[in-house]
């Protein structure tokens, strides 16, 4: 997969079974607003997942430390976001949400350890696709936007890495089938065609809907 100039680990790339649609990336760049303010929101869905996670497993120590530093990062994220939507005038209105991590949340098993190792693997598909889109999108936006997208770039690359290795840690077992049939999940919501326009949208249709 090609990202331009902007630097994304080939290990990540790799994870993911596509790339994001030219039509998803022209749709961004046509609604900033859209984009801006569903991303506010990934970030604090980013960091409630994470918490949440610290909640549910409080025995788990290699967990708790790696959800701790990530829901720090998306709260600061979050933060940043909405400080760039004041200087660019944005509202923070309500926008539903996407299908994405739902659709992707749907096929997590209901038993132990199976229900963490999947939800882990899931994160590690948000985060990376997180990461795929910020390089699509940073060379085509203003200098202060793209400034901060690439600063993005390291921090969602090491959370996808950090679910993944603990999603191997607490299996018990080999994963790589369970990361294939959630990468062709995947890969088919952002693919196909989306009535929505969000952050983690598929293949836009031609309204956009807020």
């Amino acid at each position: 997969m090609s990202t331009s100039s902007i630097t994304v680990p080939v290990q990540l790339l790799e994870f993911l079974k596509c790339e994001t649609p030219q039509a998803w990336i022209d749709t961004a760049l046509e609604n900033e607003s859209i984009l801006l303010i569903d991303h506010a929101n990934c970030e604090k869905k980013a960091a409630a997942t994470a918490m949440n996670l610290m909640y549910r497993y409080v025995d788990r120590c290699e967990l708790l430390q790696k959800m701790s530093q990530l829901a720090r990062e998306e709260l600061l994220h979050f933060e940043q976001v909405v400080k760039i939507m004041q200087v660019k005038e944005v509202s923070y209105s309500h926008l539903s949400a996407s299908r994405y991590a739902s659709s992707l949340r749907q096929h997590i098993r209901s038993h132990e350890p199976a229900r963490l190792t999947d939800t882990l693997i899931v994160g590690a598909f948000v985060e990376a696709r997180s990461c795929e889109r910020f390089a699509k999108l940073a060379a085509r936006l203003d200098d202060d936007l793209k400034k901060f997208y690439v600063s993005l770039l390291r921090s969602e690359a090491r959370h996808f890495e950090d679910y993944i290795a603990l999603a191997g840690l607490y299996a018990g077992e080999d994963i790589s089938e369970r990361v294939a049939f959630f990468a062709e999940q995947e890969a088919e919501l952002i693919t196909s065609k989306d009535s929505q326009f969000r952050f983690h949208s598929g293949t836009p249709e031609l309204t956009v809907q807020h």
